[in-house]
C-alpha cells in the first residue's frame, strides 16, 4: 500500500488495490484526468471577427470589452480567482473552476480588473442566480439596475447561442440573429473551435425592464443578446497518449465521459488515442441520444437495449452524472462478456458519488476532488493523472500474481507432505518427517514463502495480457499444471529414498528402524527442503513463462530469503542433532540432495512444455462468485469463530492471573512466617496454622474446594471465570 502510495494511489478499501488488476474497463472523465487542467482562452469571436489570439483593445469598443468583462466577472463563482505569481516568468495560479479562471485571466488579458469589478457588485447585491447545471448547461446572475434588471449568461456555446435573438455586430450594435446567421456560427465559429479541441463558451446578457416571473427559467432566460463565443484550450497531457496504449494491450477498454460538445469530445479522444482514425458513428454519443437508445418507452431502462450500445461506444459527450451512472451499472450487470466486465470510473463532482459507488474501483480527483466525491471513492489519485490509473492496474495485477505464486508454491508443498507422511506411517507406523523438521518445513512453506514471492515489485509485463474478469477462477488450469506436475516430481524423488535410500546410499540403518537421528532420515529432510528451495525460484512465474530467473535481483527480499534458507538448512544439517533429528552428511550426500533440488529447475521447463488444455476446464478452483447472501453468511461464520477464540483467550488469561495471585500470595504468607519462626521459635504451629488456613481461604475465594475437601458426588462445582 505504501509503495502504491509512492505511484499516487491513495487505497481507501484494500481489497480494490487487487480488483483494479482486473479491471476490463475505465470510464475517465476528461477535465484534469486526460487533461493538464490548465485551462486558457486562445480563440476568441467578437463584433462578428473570429481570432486565434487575444485581440488588441483597438479591436474591440469600450462598451463590448466592459460588457464582457462585467459579464464574465460577475457571473462566475467568487471563489474562482487568478492569483499572480511572485516570480517573473511564472504562469499565474488558477483557485477554483478553471473554466471561470480561464476567463477571468482572458479578462485581464484586455486589460481589465475583474476584482474591481467584484467589488463593485458584492454577492450580496445579486437579485437571483441561476446556478449551473448539467441539464441546462448554463449558469446567470441577475443584478438590479435603475432601468430594471440585467441578466448576464454564460454556458455551452450551442446551448446559450440558441437561446440568442440578437448578437453585436460589427459597429457595436445590436442586429438580429436569424436561423441562417445561427447555422453559419455553429458551423463558422463553434465547429471550427471543437474541431481544434476547444471548449466553447458563449457569453450573453440581457436587460429587462420589468420584472420577470423568476421561476418561469426557460422564459426568462430567452431573447438574449451574444457578447461573444471564446474556445478554451485544455492541453491533454503529453503522457496520456502512451498509458492508452498500455491499456488497450492490456486489455482495458477506456471510454471518456465528458460534458463537452460532441465535437470536442470528438477531438480530444483522437489526441488521446481512444479513438482511433477508423472509429466513429456508434463510437460516440451525447447524453440525450444514449438516453434515449438505452431506455424504453416508458423511460424505464432496459439492460438488453443497452447491451447493443455500450461495446462499441467509447466517448460519451454532454453528458451527465446520471448519464455516467447508468452507464457503469450496465456494464457491470451486462452479461455479454464471457468473464463479466469488471468496471473502473473517475470522479470528481458531488454528483459523481452515485458513479463512484456503485463502480468496481472508483478513482476520486485528490486535488480538484470534493469531499464526497472523495469518500464515495475507493482509491484516490493524488495527482489527478490518468497514468497513475494505470499505475494501479498494474499494481493490483502485481497482488493478483503475489497471491497465484504463493498458493501454487504452498499447495504444492502441502500435497507432497501429507501424501509422503500418510504414506510412511501406513508403511512404516512413523511418518518419515519428524515433528521438529516438518515445523522448519512449515516455516518454509508459510513465513519465508509468503515474504518471498509476496514482494515482487510489478512490471510493465503485467500489461502485456488481458484482464481476468469477474468469474476468472482463482486456480487456473497452468497453476493447477504446475502443482500436480511438481507434485509428482517430488513424490517420486520422496518414495524412492523412502524406500530404496538404504540400499541406494549403502546405509547401516533407515529412519524407521529407531528414534534416534540417522543418515537416511537426514538425507529424506535435506533433499524435500532443496526441492522446495528451488521450486520457490519455480513459482516466481504462474502463467507458463519459461525465464523463471527474470528480474530475480529487482526482489531483494527473495533473494534474502534464499539465501538465509539455504544457510539455515546446512546449519540444522551439519549441526542440528537431537534437536533437529538429523546427523550431518558427507559431501557425496550433500551433492546428491541438492542434484535432486537443482532438478527442479529442468523438470519446471518440462511441466511448461506441457499444455494446459490437459487439465479439464472442470477441474479449476473457485470458478463460481460468492452470493451476497453466501457472502454474509461467511463473514458471519468469521465474526464467531473470532469471538470464540477470543473468549477463549481471555478465559485462558484469566486463570493465568488467577495462578499468579494466589502464587504470590502463598510467596508473601510463606515469607512472613519463615520471618515469624525467625523472631519467635515458639509461635512454629500458630504459624504452620495461619499459611494453612490462607491457603485454603485462597483457593475458596476462587470457587474451588480445597486439596484436603474433595468435591463429592452431590457437590455443585460454582466456579465461574
Amino acid at each position: 500500500i505504501n509503495a502504491e502510495y509512492g505511484d499516487n494511489n491513495l487505497d481507501r478499501h484494500l481489497d480494490a488495490c487487487e480488483t483494479m488488476g482486473n479491471a476490463t474497463a475505465i470510464c475517465s472523465d476528461k477535465t484534469g484526468t486526460l487533461t493538464t487542467n490548465r485551462m486558457s482562452v486562445v480563440q476568441s469571436f467578437f463584433i462578428g471577427k473570429l481570432v486565434k489570439h487575444v485581440p488588441s483593445r483597438n479591436m474591440l469598443t469600450p462598451e463590448v470589452i466592459n460588457l464582457f468583462s462585467n459579464s464574465v466577472s460577475v457571473n462566475s463563482s467568487y471563489s474562482s480567482n487568478v492569483i499572480k505569481s511572485a516570480e517573473p516568468g511564472q504562469l499565474p495560479k488558477h483557485l477554483g473552476n478553471k473554466t471561470e479562471c480561464a476567463l477571468l485571466q482572458f479578462v485581464g488579458e484586455l486589460g481589465e480588473d475583474y476584482e474591481a469589478i467584484r467589488k463593485a457588485n458584492p454577492e450580496e447585491s445579486f437579485y437571483k442566480v441561476y446556478t449551473f447545471n448539467s441539464k441546462r448547461k448554463c449558469m446567470a446572475t441577475v443584478l438590479k439596475t435603475e432601468a430594471g434588471f440585467r441578466i448576464f449568461v454564460k454556458g455551452a456555446a450551442e446551448v446559450v447561442l440558441g437561446r440568442c435573438d440578437q448578437i453585436i455586430g460589427e459597429d457595436g450594435g445590436n442586429v438580429g440573429l436569424t436561423a441562417k446567421t445561427y447555422e453559419r456560427l455553429v458551423e463558422e465559429v463553434i465547429e471550427s473551435m471543437a474541431n481544434d479541441a476547444l471548449r466553447t463558451i458563449c457569453v450573453a446578457y440581457k436587460d429587462v425592464t420589468e420584472e420577470p416571473d423568476w421561476e418561469d427559467e426557460d422564459g426568462t432566460l430567452k431573447q438574449l443578446t451574444c457578447i461573444s463565443i471564446v474556445g478554451i484550450e485544455d492541453p491533454v497531457r503529453p503522457e496520456v497518449n502512451d498509458a492508452i496504449v498500455s491499456c488497450k494491450k492490456a486489455g482495458v477498454t477506456i471510454r471518456m465521459v465528458t460534458g463537452d460538445n460532441l465535437i470536442t469530445a470528438r477531438s480530444i479522444a483522437r489526441k488521446c488515442g481512444i479513438l482511433t482514425g477508423a472509429q466513429d458513428g456508434g463510437n460516440i454519443l451525447e447524453g440525450k441520444t444514449f438516453h434515449k437508445l438505452v431506455h424504453d418507452d416508458n423511460g424505464q431502462f432496459n439492460q438488453d437495449k443497452f447491451d447493443l450500445v455500450w461495446p462499441s461506444l467509447r466517448v460519451l459527450a454532454r453528458s451527465s452524472p446520471s448519464d455516467k451512472y447508468v452507464l457503469v451499472t450496465g456494464i457491470i450487470n451486462s452479461k455479454l462478456s464471457k468473464n463479466r466486465e469488471v468496471v473502473a470510473v473517475t470522479g470528481d463532482g458531488t454528483n459523481d458519488a452515485p458513479a463512484l459507488k456503485a463502480a468496481d474501483v472508483g478513482f476520486a480527483m485528490g486535488i480538484a476532488g470534493t469531499d464526497v466525491a472523495k469518500n464515495a471513492s475507493d482509491i484516490i489519485l493524488t495527482d489527478d493523472n490518468f497514468t497513475s490509473i494505470v499505475k494501479a492496474c498494474m499494481w493490483g495485477r502485481n497482488v493478483y500474481d503475489s497471491i497465484s505464486k504463493f498458493l501454487q508454491f504452498q499447495l504444492t508443498v502441502n500435497v507432497v507432505a501429507v501424501m509422503l507422511c500418510f504414506i510412511g506411517s501406513c508403511a512404516h507406523g512413523a511418518s518419515p518427517l519428524r515433528a521438529v523438521p516438518m515445523l522448519w518445513v512449515n516455516l518454509i512453506m508459510d513465513t519465508f514463502a509468503s515474504l518471498a514471492l509476496a514482494t515482487e515489485p510489478p512490471t510493465t509485463d503485467l500489461l502485456n495480457r488481458k484482464p481476468y474478469g469477474r468469474t476468472k477462477p482463482l486456480i487456473s488450469r497452468t497453476m493447477l499444471k504446475n502443482i500436480i506436475g511438481h507434485s509428482v516430481y517430488q513424490m517420486v524423488v520422496m518414495l524412492i529414498i523412502l524406500f530404496y535410500g538404504q540400499t541406494l546410499f549403502k546405509l547401516d540403518e533407515a529412519s524407521y528402524d529407531t528414534d534416534d537421528p540417522t543418515t537416511h532420515g537426514t538425507i529424506l529432510f535435506n533433499a524435500f527442503v532443496w526441492m522446495q528451495i528451488f521450486n520457490e525460484i519455480n513459482s516466481r512465474k504462474c502463467h507458463g513463462e519459461r525465464n523463471v530467473f527474470k528480474g530475480i535481483f529487482n526482489n531483494y527480499i527473495f533473494v534474502g530469503v534464499i539465501v538465509g534458507t539455504t544457510c539455515a538448512q546446512i546449519v540444522l544439517i551439519q549441526f542440528g542433532g537431537h534437536a533437529f533429528s538429523t546427523k550431518g552428511l558427507n559431501w557425496y550426500e550433500w551433492l546428491i540432495c541438492v542434484a535432486i533440488g537443482a532438478f527442479e529447475l529442468i523438470w519446471g521447463q518440462v511441466v511448461a512444455s506441457i499444455p494446459k488444455t490437459i487439465i479439464p476446464s472442470g477441474m479449476r478452483l473457485g470458478t463460481q462468485p460468492f452470493t451476497q447472501e453466501e457472502a454474509t453468511q461467511a463473514r458471519m461464520l468469521w465474526m464467531r469463530s473470532l469471538k470464540r477464540v477470543q473468549h477463549q483467550i481471555r478465559v485462558a488469561n484469566a486463570f493465568k492471573r488467577a495462578g499468579h495471585e494466589r502464587h504470590r500470595r502463598l510467596s508473601l504468607l510463606a515469607e512472613a512466617s519463615s520471618n515469624s519462626l525467625k523472631s519467635n521459635p515458639s509461635d512454629a504451629s500458630q504459624a504452620h496454622w495461619w499459611t494453612k488456613k490462607s491457603s485454603d481461604s485462597d483457593i475458596k475465594l476462587r470457587g474451588m474446594k480445597p486439596a484436603s475437601q474433595p468435591l463429592l458426588e452431590g457437590d455443585e462445582d460454582d466456579t465461574n471465570v
